[in-house]
């Protein structure tokens, strides 16, 4: 399979071609189908203007094979926060071995729960936001989109800050000049020279964002390889300064635990893992809907996901485990570990590497989560590229440098929607493969009508909108209370923040199964074939 979404056997199955708008129609030459040429997103004339642009529509031309998902993935994982994440694991007070199985235990449940989350979206032909009106409803799918979208934005900001940070390194060191930027001068909570580098970043970003799809794709494409590039080299360098002789990969600062005291530490390490990829896994198919064929995906998920994530963090181990005896100190941060270099050559090369590997991860998990959230919102006003711009501008409003390092500004906000990504997971496993039994009517989510299919009660499906309330609750509890109630001394469930993820995507799931068991409103399309996206049926 190519680029159809339909499977042999099924020939009134609908096809993502199937869904191109007649002869003599007039695409919307303004709203260009995330970057592909006008006309991309097979817009039909019955489509509701209200549900519809060309960017949220069923793609004709699914053209993404297996290297263009890992290399989306390499883009995700190369950042400073995966490095910093990957390197932590191993001060958990657990031995390295134990690490390592942490580590593909937690991505081999991302890679399960990724493949589940892209099959409606890769045979649809529509992304996130669009798939999650068949089970929300086609009102209520802004539901989970705007919370998504708000998640990204703020992250957006964070990341931008943290790759401005970067930048301001190579700025120092050949400009010498420039530290009176940072001293002397701010503005808002942030340094003249930090601005300059967020605004030269911020502008970059924006632009690569423009360009479209392909442009993205494209960058990311080769963004993942260099800086494994540059990995590869720094490591080779600390190791050659320290002697193989001198490493020692037990990171943690004290004694490592026993066998039987280390095994909840190694269950927390999991959690971790797969809390790190919880975004960009509940949005995956934004990118999905590009694939080739479900198998290309999958393929994709295996090259990106357990192998390039445990190199990854066998070269983030061993370079930071390097930095003992080099520098006398663990250091985690490869930016610190690029500055103690102190070469200009080690700066400059350090430096741009981990700013091209922030704005990979920023650009395909924080830009285009809320450029199509928001796009789905109003999609005659708001185009893709107006709502990822909206998500930019956004991410400069929120300030992120004077909320960055406030833990209890982060739990109350981020913590908040964050706790709600597991319970909009859950439900949109279980609509998709329990309720709806992979059988979507894609042109059913276009549209208004109040016979439609997806219009539940007046746009919502209560069963979905409840089901995310009761589960969220919870899930919102322990990421806003449990710390409070630990340093109050009355009750210790900080342990749980870690598993927050769990609980709500277990709670989501079985929640909208019973709901929907006990008042049943979602469409399963039982001997229907036209124009039914069937996701059940296997590929050749």
């Amino acid at each position: 399979m190519t680029d159809q979404l339909a499977q042999p056997g099924a020939p009134n199955s609908v096809r993502a071609a199937d869904t191109a708008a007649p002869a003599g129609s007039t695409p919307n030459d303004v709203l260009g189908a995330a970057g592909h040429p006008a006309g991309e997103g097979n817009m039909k004339p019955s489509y509701d203007p209200r549900l519809a642009n060309e960017d949220l529509a069923p793609l004709r031309k699914q053209r993404w094979g297996s290297y263009n998902i890992f290399a989306f993935w390499m883009s995700d994982v190369h950042s400073v926060g995966g490095y910093v994440t990957a390197g932590s694991l191993f001060a958990l007070g657990i031995a390295s071995w134990q690490v390592l199985i942490a580590l593909i235990v937690g991505i081999l449940i991302v890679q399960f729960f990724t493949n589940l989350v892209a099959k409606s979206s890769q045979k649809t032909g529509v992304p996130y936001p669009v798939v999650n009106r068949a089970i929300f409803g086609v009102k209520g799918a802004n539901i989970p989109a705007i919370i998504r979208g708000l998640i990204a934005i703020a992250w957006y900001g964070v990341q931008t800050f943290l790759a401005a940070e970067s930048l301001n390194i190579v700025f120092l060191k050949f400009i010498p000049a420039s530290e009176v930027l940072r001293t002397d001068y701010s503005f808002l909570g942030l340094s003249a020279l930090g601005w300059i580098s967020y605004a030269i970043l911020w502008f970059a970003q924006a632009a690569l964002f423009w360009g479209g799809m392909e442009s993205i794709r494209r960058f990311i494409d080769w963004a993942g390889p260099a800086v494994y590039v540059v990995m590869i080299v720094l490591a080779i360098y600390l190791v050659g300064q320290a002697g193989w002789e001198n490493i020692d990969f037990n990171l943690s600062a004290g004694e490592p635990l026993d066998f039987w005291a280390s095994i909840p530490v190694m269950f927390t390490a999991i959690a971790i893992v797969v809390s790190y990829f919880s975004g960009p896994m509940l949005n995956f198919g934004d990118f999905s809907r590009y694939a080739k064929s479900y198998k290309a995906v999958k393929k994709g998920n295996f090259l990106g996901l357990p192998l390039n994530f445990l190199f990854f963090s066998i070269l983030t181990v061993l370079t930071a485990s390097a930095t003992v005896p080099v520098f006398g100190e663990l250091i985690t941060d490869p930016i610190h570990t690029v500055e103690r270099i102190d070469t200009h050559f080690a700066i400059l090369l350090g430096g741009l590497t981990f700013v091209t590997a922030t704005v990979g991860i920023n650009i395909v998990a924080n830009f285009i989560a809320p450029a199509f959230d928001f796009s789905n919102v109003a999609p005659n006003k708001i185009s893709w590229r107006m709502g990822g711009m909206i998500a930019a501008v956004g991410s400069v409003l929120l300030t992120p440098w004077n909320w960055y390092n406030n833990d209890a500004a982060i739990q109350n906000t981020l913590g908040v929607l964050g706790a709600l990504i597991g319970p909009l997971f859950g439900i949109l496993i279980a609509g998709y493969f329990v309720i709806g039994r992979q059988r979507i009517k894609v042109d059913e989510m276009f549209t208004m009508s109040e016979t439609g299919a997806y219009w539940y009660k007046k746009g919502f499906n209560p069963n979905a909108v409840w089901a995310m309330v009761v589960a969220g609750v919870p899930t919102v509890a322990i990421a806003v209370l449990t710390r409070p109630l630990a340093e109050a001394g009355i009750l210790d469930l900080s342990y749980l923040a870690d598993f927050s993820w769990f609980i709500g995507c277990g709670l989501g799931f079985s929640l909208f199964v019973l709901f929907e068991r006990q008042r049943p409103l979602m469409p399963t399309f039982e001997g229907e074939t036209a124009g039914i996206s069937d996701g059940s049926i296997d590929e050749d």
